[in-house]
Order: structure tokens, then C-alpha cells, then sequence
């Protein structure tokens, strides 16, 4: 086969959707690597943000370099400073803050290298948190991205994945407003009401999934092919739910039992709360998985009932047809009357036409009647009454 020919051909072919592993494998190190290896494939520089707030006073402001935020981490400031970066690729900028932070090469790597599995890594002088944001883009679909909390004595660093959306607007406006008392505590505080507002945000998710799977327990039993389709959707939200928080459930656990001493004791108790919410989350994502389940059964269900009705409606057609096509067989064979008086005699009669479509019309309404009677055409069958 020439080669333009097979060009031609392969370009009919379907292209492949990329699976999530497929993009997970092109962001992870080549094998062998060393540790710290960043794999960084942007241009563009990610978006950055400050907070440096006291019992007193709040500054907000987006910087263009990381320089301009410098000022703010200085040790001579009563202050806790909060630096929000957003979006992950911008080689020159990560290399900056893991030296201005101190980070460690594998902390640098797990932040950069996404997606991680949610986890808690103690360092020298700071806490790397690792865990997973869940919230609805544009178009209504889940989706997943990861965020990096890392807190020292007086600061707190966050990376987000993606430069466009958080659920962390709220721990902002508390900051703004001075509500609670979050500007009297210190990073580790900060850095709890982080993890908090992530956990928290599954909340509204399930609602809305809740909230789904009643009207598809409406839809189910009607056995639309388009209610398959939402099951199986629904099913692979909750299964990335449950990959979700099922690890955070651990890493608050792990925290909870940390006694390191960039959390204090004030902020555990805290934790505590979030440790129960990361359990509420992860109930309600199995119970949501097991009505799915049964979802998918109550469809097939009501698949399964409407072939039967279909195959008796089939079925009655055919009973009713049986006793015409008998009749029309018998009086269609080609027997000779003539050769002998029991040769279908009724053959000369005079009404032997009106009385075969007679007797096939009253073997028809004769059915119809039984079935109904027997409640197979619109009445209830009699074990039912």
C-alpha cells in the first residue's frame, strides 16, 4: 500500500481520548531521576497574591515578582504573611520561592509535580500539606485539582494547580473582616482554616449529587437510555470523591497525631473538627455510592419489565393471530370436493365465506375477552387483586 494511501487511512481513524493516567504519567519524573526533580512544562508565570495581616491590620495585594513579597517575611514583623500562588509550570518563579522559603528539594518536588496523594510531611523549620480541591467548573462537571499548604513559624505558602478557581475565598474573607479569631492565631491556624475550607467545600458537592440521585431514582425505573449514561457519570464523581478524601481522612488523622511544634496544641483541637467533617464527607461518599448501585439496578430493573411487556404484548398478538392463520390453512389446502362428499363439502355452501371470516372474528374477540378477563389487557391479574 502506497504511503499517502495509509496516511489517508490513519487519519479516518478515531483519535483516543487521553485517560487521567496518561497525564499523570507525562508529569511524573523519568525513572532513575534524582530527588528534587521539577517537572515544569509553562511559560507563563503563575499569578501571585499577598496577605500580611496582624491583630490590627490587614494588607492584600497581588505581586508581580516574588521580591515584592520578601518584605513582608521579614522576622522583625509581628505579622503572619500569606503568599497565594496560582498556577504550576513557571520554572524560574518555583526555583525562586524554594529559595526564598527554604524549601526542601522533596517538598519542592511534591508541590510541583502534580497530581500528589494527599499527605503530611514534616520538615526542619516547616509543614508541607498535600491535598486535593473538589468543585464544579463552568459547564457543572467535578473536577479535582491539587493544593499545597505549607506553613512555617509566621508564614504560610499555597500553591494551587490551577490559576482560576479556590474554595478558599472564605478563609480571605474572614482575614479582610477579622471574623473569628483567626488574625490573633498564628500560621498553624492559618494554615487549619485552609484545610478546613477544602474539606468543607466537598459538602455542597454531595448536596448537589444528593440531589441528583432523587431524580434519577424518578428516572430509573422509566429505563431511558440516557439515565445509564447519567448513573455511570455519577458513579465516576463519586469514585474521584472517594479517591479524593479518602487520603485527606488520613493526612488530618496524621496531623492530629504529630507532635511537632509548628502546631500547637490550641490548633489540633481544631483539627479535631475537620477530622470529623473529612468522616462525615467520606459517609455520605460511600452511601452515595451504594445508591448509585442501586440505581444502575432499578434501571436494569425497568429494562427488563418493559422488554417483558414488550415481549407480551408480542406474544398476545401472536395468540390472537394463531386461530386465523389455522383457519385460513385449512380452508386454503387444495382438496379435490369433487372426489369425495368429506373433501370440505363447505366448500359449495353458500355462506361458507361469511361464516370462515365469522369464525376467525369470533376466535379473535373470544382471546381478546380471556385476556382481559384473565387482567393481561388492562386489568390487574387476579393474584394481584
Amino acid at each position: 500500500m502506497p504511503a499517502e494511501e495509509t496516511e489517508t487511512e490513519t487519519a479516518k481513524l478515531p483519535k483516543r481520548r487521553k485517560r487521567s493516567w496518561h497525564k499523570r504519567l507525562t508529569r511524573e519524573p523519568p525513572p532513575a531521576s534524582p530527588p528534587g526533580t521539577l517537572i515544569l512544562d509553562s511559560s507563563a508565570p503563575p499569578r501571585m497574591f499577598v496577605i500580611d495581616y496582624s491583630p490590627d491590620v490587614v494588607v492584600e495585594r497581588e505581586i508581580q515578582s516574588l521580591d515584592e513579597a520578601v518584605e513582608y517575611l521579614t522576622d522583625d514583623r509581628p505579622s503572619i504573611t500569606w503568599v497565594d500562588i496560582r498556577g504550576i509550570g513557571h520554572r524560574e518563579t518555583f526555583e525562586r520561592i524554594g529559595r526564598i522559603f527554604k524549601i526542601h528539594a522533596l517538598a519542592l518536588e511534591d508541590i510541583v509535580n502534580v497530581p500528589q496523594r494527599p499527605k503530611a510531611d514534616v520538615y526542619a523549620d516547616h509543614y508541607l500539606i498535600i491535598g486535593r480541591m473538589a468543585q464544579t467548573n463552568g459547564d457543572g462537571a467535578l473536577c479535582t485539582e491539587q493544593i499545597a499548604i505549607l506553613f512555617g513559624k509566621d508564614f504560610v505558602l499555597t500553591v494551587q494547580e490551577e490559576p482560576d478557581r479556590d474554595v478558599m475565598e472564605t478563609v480571605r474573607e474572614r482575614i479582610r473582616h477579622g471574623r473569628g479569631t483567626i488574625r490573633t492565631r498564628g500560621a498553624d491556624y492559618l494554615a487549619y482554616a485552609l484545610l478546613d475550607s477544602v474539606v468543607d467545600n466537598f459538602f455542597p458537592l454531595l448536596e448537589r449529587i444528593g440531589d441528583r440521585i432523587e431524580d434519577l431514582e424518578l428516572e430509573a425505573p422509566k429505563a431511558k437510555r440516557a439515565v445509564s449514561t447519567k448513573i455511570h457519570d455519577l458513579k465516576r464523581e463519586l469514585l474521584t470523591l472517594r479517591r479524593a478524601i479518602w487520603p485527606q481522612r488520613d493526612l488530618v488523622n496524621n496531623l492530629l497525631r504529630d507532635d511537632s511544634a509548628l502546631i500547637t496544641k490550641e490548633t489540633r483541637i481544631f483539627l479535631r473538627d475537620t477530622y470529623d467533617h473529612a468522616i462525615q464527607v467520606m459517609d455520605m461518599v460511600e452511601t452515595f455510592r451504594e445508591l448509585t448501585s442501586g440505581l444502575m439496578d432499578l434501571y436494569l430493573s425497568g429494562v427488563s419489565n418493559r422488554m417483558n411487556e414488550i415481549m407480551k404484548v408480542l406474544t398476545i398478538i401472536s395468540t390472537i393471530f394463531l386461530p386465523i392463520t389455522a383457519i385460513a390453512g385449512i380452508y386454503g389446502m387444495n382438496f379435490h370436493h369433487e372426489s369425495s362428499p368429506f373433501n370440505m363439502p363447505e366448500l359449495d355452501w353458500y355462506y361458507g365465506y361469511p361464516y370462515s371470516l365469522a369464525l376467525m372474528m369470533g376466535s379473535v374477540v373470544g382471546l381478546l375477552i380471556y385476556y382481559w378477563r384473565m387482567g393481561w389487557l388492562g386489568k390487574r391479574s387476579r393474584d394481584e387483586e
